[in-house]
């Protein structure tokens, strides 16, 4: 029982289920959930805690920013025992219906970034369990919360100088929203064989200043906490249901 050197945690401490977000103060209010918290471990960007929920074991791990560290928690958590990960992040809307705090529930990703295209071409898709986003539409029909479902793009960067046109075009191709760990994590997870899935919540209206997004989302006070709460406990369904 060797602890994984990122995680710091082993096979004994990690169960099945998990959540993985990339705020590790997320995890804290993901805690806020469960029942019978246990602190795991807290190294670098990783924060990793375990508790209950609807009579079951769930792990929350944070991932920090973007795909490398993301596929570092993945690919350690698979090797503890994880058997079904839901990512519950955040993303700015590429869509003018999407509404600050709605759910964006993913179906596929656009691969933009490079930690997935380290294991394997392009050409290979990055889709969602079926099994896990028939969890989150259960949920989020059942709540009556605002969701949306389909494709989003994960990409390594909010300030390149073509930022807008790239929002665009695939805005244009009726790609839902953006975030930086989704088709890393849909990838791999794929390749390890597990089962994985994504919701987002979102931060930030379509064609709004990124930086005034992200401002509104730390007021609490906003629709997008809520939204976080929502996707949050739409994973912890489909993960125990």
């Amino acid at each position: 029982m060797n602890k994984q050197p990122h995680l710091c945690v082993d096979e004994t401490q990690v169960t099945d289920k998990v959540i993985v977000c990339g705020d590790p103060a997320r995890v804290n209010r993901i805690a806020e959930h469960l029942s019978d918290v246990v602190s795991l471990a807290n190294n670098r960007e990783f924060r990793l805690i375990r508790g209950r929920y609807n009579q079951q074991d769930i792990t929350v791990c944070s991932t920090g920013i973007g795909a490398a560290s993301a596929i570092i928690a993945l690919e350690e958590l698979v090797m503890c025992g994880a058997k079904q990960v839901i990512r519950v992040g955040s993303a700015g809307a590429l869509q003018h219906d999407i509404a600050m705090g709605d759910l964006i529930i993913v179906e596929a990703a656009v691969r933009d970034e490079g930690g997935s295209a380290s294991y394997i071409s392009p050409n290979y898709p990055a889709y969602s369990d079926i099994d896990l986003v028939s969890g989150l539409v259960e949920f989020s029909n059942k709540m009556l919360q605002s969701f949306h479902r389909g494709v989003v793009r994960s990409h390594d960067s909010f300030y390149i100088d073509n930022e807008l046109d790239v929002c665009r075009y695939w805005h244009e191709k009726g790609v839902l929203g953006a975030d930086m760990e989704t088709s890393a994590l849909l990838t791999v997870g794929r390749l390890r064989g597990v089962q994985i899935a994504s919701v987002l919540n979102n931060v930030v209206l379509y064609e709004q200043d990124v930086q005034q997004g992200i401002s509104d989302y730390v007021d609490e006070g906003t629709l997008t906490s809520q939204g976080e709460q929502n996707a949050t406990l739409a994973a912890l369904y489909a993960l125990t249901r």
